[in-house]
């Protein structure tokens, strides 16, 4: 009898030890969030559209993000949201929303294997975005100039020979092209600089953790911009690609 009694003690003190660690996990992963959150709503207080938060402020969201995994946010790689589907269009990819606010949003986008976030745009934001998990390339510009490539532009060397259509393309420089494998730091977009214009593309599952400040807002003038990328390669600088729009978001 003292025997049993025993071993029911140990199962007894091992259970309340893991009910202790399991409530101990879910207060960290909400902390976590809510913790971005509290953040977020000190930063951007004061912030609008082209305004970009101070160094040490962009610095206090970027060190939440760089903490955070797909833990606190309750998602793993195995879950719906990053299976592909036997269709014949391409892996749908869905949106997670958490918060949003006019002043910032929080999100998280969902990738299967595969799919893609076509080249878009971030007028007047700054952007926040975390791989929590998964590898993904990522293929960000910046705008050069105003210029159109037919204008004045001493850098371009378009022939006088050159009959083809330039209207609606702009000259943009390449910031970044290269794979990602979390985990990794946050990247950080700003209004006119860093990459406002990028595409993902999922090499694996992925699952991508935005903070935008301010979010996009129709009303406001600030649409999701698609575009297209050609190559320049007459330009003297290699880096620099021609892009044009392809429509805004549904």
């Amino acid at each position: 009898m003292g025997t049993e009694k025993n071993i029911s003690d140990m199962k007894d003190k091992e259970y309340n030890k893991s009910k202790k660690r399991r409530r101990r996990r879910r207060r960290r992963d909400v902390s976590r969030v809510q913790k971005l959150y509290e953040t977020c709503k000190q930063i951007f207080a004061n912030c609008g559209p082209g305004v970009v938060p101070s160094p040490e402020n962009v610095e206090r969201v970027k060190a939440v993000l760089d903490n955070m995994t797909e833990a606190d946010v309750g998602l793993m790689p195995n879950m719906p949201y990053f299976k592909s589907t036997l269709s014949d269009g391409p892996p749908k990819i869905m949106y997670l929303h958490l918060h949003e606010c006019d002043k910032f949003s929080i999100g998280i986008f969902c990738l299967p294997p595969s799919a893609v976030i076509p080249l878009h745009n971030h007028p007047g934001m700054t952007v926040f975005s975390k791989l929590l998990f998964g590898k993904m390339h990522i293929k960000s510009y910046d705008w050069v100039d105003n210029l159109l490539p037919h204008q004045s532009t001493p850098s371009a060397n378009i022939s006088d020979n050159d009959t083809r259509d330039w209207t609606g393309l702009r000259l943009a420089k390449l910031k970044k092209n290269s794979e990602f494998t979390a985990p990794c730091k946050t990247s950080i977009l700003y209004p006119a600089d860093g990459g406002n214009m990028h595409c993902f593309t999922a090499r694996t599952a992925c699952a991508v953790l935005d903070v935008l400040g301010p979010p996009y807002c129709d009303p406001e003038g600030r649409h999701c911009q698609y575009y297209y990328d050609f190559p320049f390669p007459n330009f003297s600088v290699h880096s620099r690609w021609l892009v044009s729009a392809r429509g805004t978001a549904k």
